[in-house]
C-alpha cells in the first residue's frame, strides 16, 4: 500500500454484462453488503429461535438495543415516532455493524465512501420532507419561517432554507469523514511503528500502545457515529411529526 488512502479504493472483482448491456459487475464495496446482510439475518434467527422468559446473555444484548432505540426515538421524537422504530433501528445496527467490520484486518470501511452515504442520507431527508408534507400539509413550510422583523425576513428564509438543504450534505460528512480519519490515522501510525522498529526496541513497544488506544478509539467512535446519525434523522423526523413553533 502507498498511500493512506489507498485502502478506501473501490475495485472491480469480477467482471459480468447481460446481453452486452447491462453491467452487473461485482465490486469489492459490495462484500460489505453481502456479509452483513446474512450476519444480520443470522443473529435475529438465533435470537428468534431461543428467546426464554429468563433472558440469555444473547437475548439480553439485543433486548438492551432494542431499549436504547425505543428510549432514542420517545427522548426525541415522542410517541408519534413509535411507527419508526424498525427505521431507525435497522439504520443504528447497519451503520454499527459497518463501523466495526471495518476495523476488522483487511475489513472495506464501507461508511467510509461518501456516495454511499449520501445516497443514504440524501433519500432519509427526501422522505422525511415529503412525510411532513403529507402529515402537515404547508403548515410544515413554517419550519422555513423564523420569527423576525419583516425586513429580515426575505434573507432568513433563505437561509433556513439552505440549511434544511445541507442537513443531508452535513449527515453524510460527517459520518464518512470520521471514519475515513480514524483509519487513515491508523495506517500513519502502524507505518511510523514499523519504520521505529529500527532505531529501538522501546519504541516499538511504546508505539503498539499507542496504536491499540487508537483501536479502543476507533471501537468508540463506531458507536458513537452510528448514534449521532440516529439522533439526526430523530430530530429531522420530530419536524415532520410535529407543527413547527419559531
Amino acid at each position: 500500500m502507498f498511500s493512506p488512502l489507498e485502502q478506501f479504493d473501490v475495485f472491480c472483482v469480477y467482471t459480468c454484462y447481460f446481453f452486452n448491456i447491462f453491467d452487473l459487475s461485482f465490486f469489492n464495496i459490495l462484500v460489505p453488503f453481502v456479509i452483513i446482510i446474512f450476519f444480520f439475518i443470522f443473529c435475529y434467527y438465533m435470537f428468534l429461535l431461543n428467546l426464554y422468559l429468563i433472558p440469555t446473555h444473547y437475548q439480553y444484548l439485543f433486548e438492551l438495543s432494542y431499549i436504547f432505540i425505543f428510549n432514542l426515538i420517545k427522548q426525541q421524537v415522542g410517541i408519534l415516532g413509535y411507527p419508526f422504530f424498525p427505521l431507525i433501528y435497522v439504520l443504528f445496527v447497519f451503520i454499527l455493524i459497518s463501523n466495526l467490520f471495518s476495523l476488522i484486518p483487511f475489513g472495506i470501511a464501507l461508511t467510509s465512501h461518501i456516495i454511499l452515504i449520501l445516497w443514504l442520507s440524501l433519500s432519509i431527508c427526501f422522505s422525511i420532507f415529503i412525510l411532513g408534507l403529507c402529515r402537515l400539509g404547508l403548515k410544515y413550510l413554517k419550519i422555513f419561517i423564523p420569527t423576525s422583523p419583516l425586513i429580515l425576513l426575505p434573507i432568513l428564509i433563505l437561509i433556513e432554507i439552505f440549511s434544511y438543504i445541507i442537513r443531508a450534505f452535513s449527515l453524510a460528512i460527517r459520518l464518512s469523514a470520521n471514519v475515513m480519519a480514524g483509519h487513515t490515522l491508523i495506517y500513519i501510525v502502524s507505518s511510523f511503528v514499523i519504520n521505529i522498529t529500527k532505531i529501538k526496541l522501546i519504541f516499538f513497544i511504546l508505539g503498539v500502545n499507542f496504536i491499540l488506544a487508537i483501536s479502543i478509539l476507533e471501537f468508540g467512535v463506531a458507536f458513537l457515529q452510528a448514534y449521532v446519525f440516529c439522533v439526526l434523522v430523530c430530530i429531522y423526523l420530530s419536524d415532520a411529526l410535529h407543527e413547527a413553533h419559531h
